[in-house]
């Protein structure tokens, strides 16, 4: 597994990654359920999981572009109350901020947890939309992974996702919780 000990915050800025707690969250949706999944694993000196909870829900809302969190935030929701961990951060597969003062998926799963922990949005494709990301580019790849943030320094979220453990464009532990919502 990939070492992942300093991310580098900003000019000059390095800081240790020290054991933290990430959930990351995903869903699938069929015709009439969904299946929110959520893995939890711990940075250091190594990557390890610890814990992978899938819960089948029914979707409350149709697809709507700049309203996915309608759609998404429910079973989110109600994966993260019933997996009751300490967690220092979460990922979700979206934006956190949206244009003209408006939030996406992250920034309401920030406010539903009334700013307790940060949250790192990653979307796989640009959404006009949006504001406030970094594009990272990982591996060989030359389409970007487009990172916001809320709670913690776009700048550190960005580094944080572009040093997680894999060699392709999406890191192992988001590929891991995608596949689960599909299984």
């Amino acid at each position: 597994m990939k070492q992942c000990k300093f991310i580098k915050v900003g000019q000059g800025d390095e800081r240790q990654m020290d054991n933290y707690k990430i959930a990351c969250f995903d869903a699938y949706y069929r015709e009439d359920c969904a299946k929110t999944c959520c893995i939890l694993f711990e940075t250091g000196t190594i990557e390890k999981n610890i814990l992978e909870y899938c819960k089948i829900t029914r979707p409350t809302e149709k697809y709507i572009p700049g309203e996915f969190y309608k759609r998404e935030l429910p079973g989110i929701l109600e994966v993260y109350w019933e997996i009751k961990r300490d967690i220092n951060l979460v990922i979700v597969d979206g934006y956190v901020l949206l244009k003209d003062g408006k939030i996406g998926l992250g920034g309401h799963l920030y406010r539903a947890l009334e700013g307790r922990i940060p949250v790192i949005g990653v979307a796989k494709s640009y959404f006009v939309n949006s504001r406030n990301y970094i594009k990272v580019y990982r591996g060989e790849s030359n389409r970007p992974l487009y990172v916001s943030s809320i709670g913690i320094e776009t700048g550190f979220a960005a580094n944080l996702i572009k040093n997680l453990d894999g060699r392709y464009r999406i890191p192992n532990m988001l590929k891991r919780v995608d596949r689960l919502t599909r299984s």
